[in-house]
């Protein structure tokens, strides 16, 4: 049976995973078999494995970037979201010109195989914006991709939006621009957080007086997470239940509070702005609310975290003082980990961004490319746990390779108004 035909029994009724007996937070901490991912195109030199399904099934975003330069605003020359299920890739196309371009963001596939994203039309953006990043200045608009098809999620009003994670009962998120100028930087349009549900758009409502928002994850009981704030700011980490926000515990500091991920237990992964204002660390917030943060590995100024299981494991990325990607890092027991201490030394990819975990404790992200024709690429990877010794790290390795100059905004570059490096300057 083809791939292909595997992934479309997906779409027709399924049969739930039956789940992990026990969800205690105590993991054995294990090593990892690195596989890496590819690009879609042998001439692209960029992809990143943003969504992960309970299947091992990666939801990439693969490209062309031009030559990487230590700044925010590194533009990504052409990109399509794929889905890599088994080593195959499955371009999921566009909604505009058949050489045009797609995107996704962290979290947009489910178990059943349908993903999310955001993709150019063939329309010029009236407004002169460039919201899919890839200096087209077309319109770019929310995608839901299933049964092989692309198709386009309505906006509330606004010519742009994106949709960033899908849950197992097909509710999507994301946000769209509106009718309405915002009011923080008119006169772009402002930005409302989204729930799509049978093909229709909600509003989700923001903190206080809050101009705009994003939703970014979304679990099987409808809990989404995202950020409500302005225009250059995420101000405020969110919970959405039940129509409401609510208001994610912070350390004092209004900026830099965002929540990527929220798993089935309620347990949610982000990144708050450190108490002294100095930097950011990665988040963990229990059902109760309750905030616990860690630090960054030693030597880089910045944590988040983006991926969270129904274990408790949450993975996430560092950065360094020049907001360089420089590890990919577990976060499990209260202890964080680069993960290039859990991969051998031959495995050939230096680890930069973990993105995603699953409930078999798989790992998604993208790494550096160490030798070989493809050298100093960028490449997604999928991280499977084994019980094995590797001997040599990866980390040992990676001691005698120049870090990645890869700018970190090159997997939020689309949002340059709202997304994360724009915040976080």
């Amino acid at each position: 049976m083809s791939t292909l035909r595997q992934l479309r029994n997906f779409w027709m009724p399924w049969v739930t995973i039956i789940a992990l007996a026990c969800f205690s937070d105590a993991v054995a901490q294990v090593s990892y078999k690195i596989t890496d991912l590819g690009t879609n195109h042998s001439n692209d030199n960029f992809s990143m494995a943003m969504g992960l399904n309970s299947h091992g099934w990666a939801e990439n975003m693969d490209g062309f970037v031009n030559p990487p330069e230590n700044n925010l605003f590194t533009t990504v020359a052409r990109g399509r979201a794929v889905i890599n299920v088994d080593g195959l890739n499955i371009d999921l196309g566009t909604l505009g010109k058949p050489d045009g371009n797609s995107w996704i963001n962290w979290g947009g596939i489910n178990d059943r195989g349908e993903a999310v994203g955001m993709s150019e039309t063939s329309v010029p953006d009236p407004n002169g914006e460039d919201i899919c990043g890839f200096g087209t200045h077309l319109t770019c608009v929310p995608f839901l991709w299933k049964k092989g098809h692309m198709s386009a999620l309505p906006t509330v009003g606004g010519n742009n939006g994106q949709a960033s994670a899908i849950n197992n009962r097909g509710q999507v998120v994301g946000f769209s621009e509106t009718a309405n100028a915002d009011p923080t930087c008119p006169p772009t349009p402002a930005i409302s957080p989204l729930l799509w549900e049978k093909g229709k758009a909600q509003p989700l409502p923001l903190i206080g007086t809050d101009t705009d928002g994003f939703a970014n994850g979304i679990n099987d009981q409808g809990q989404a997470v995202g950020y409500s704030g302005n225009c250059t700011t995420a101000i405020h980490a969110v919970l959405w239940e039940n129509d409401t926000a609510i208001l994610l515990t912070d350390l004092g500091q209004p900026r830099s509070n965002y929540a990527f991920a929220i798993n089935n237990r309620g347990q949610i992964a982000g990144k708050v702005r450190s108490a002294d204002g100095t930097h950011y660390v990665a988040a963990l917030w229990q059902p109760d609310g309750t905030l616990t943060t860690h630090e960054p590995l030693p030597g880089d100024l910045d944590a988040f975290a983006t991926g969270i299981n129904n274990r408790g494991q949450v993975v996430g990325n560092d950065f360094d003082s020049n907001f360089n990607w420089t590890h990919g890092f577990i976060w499990q027991n209260g202890v964080m980990t680069d993960l290039n201490t859990l991969i051998p030394g031959d495995s050939n990819l230096l680890i930069i961004s973990a993105s995603n975990i699953n409930d078999r404790g798989q790992i998604s992200g993208m790494a550096t490319v160490l030798s070989g024709p493809h050298t100093g690429d960028i490449h997604a990877y999928l991280a499977t746990p084994v019980h094995a010794s590797i001997g040599t790290s990866m980390a040992d390795v990676a001691r005698t390779h120049p870090k990645s100059n890869l700018p970190a905004n090159v997997c939020n570059h689309t949002l340059r108004r709202f997304g994360i490096g724009r915040f976080e300057q």
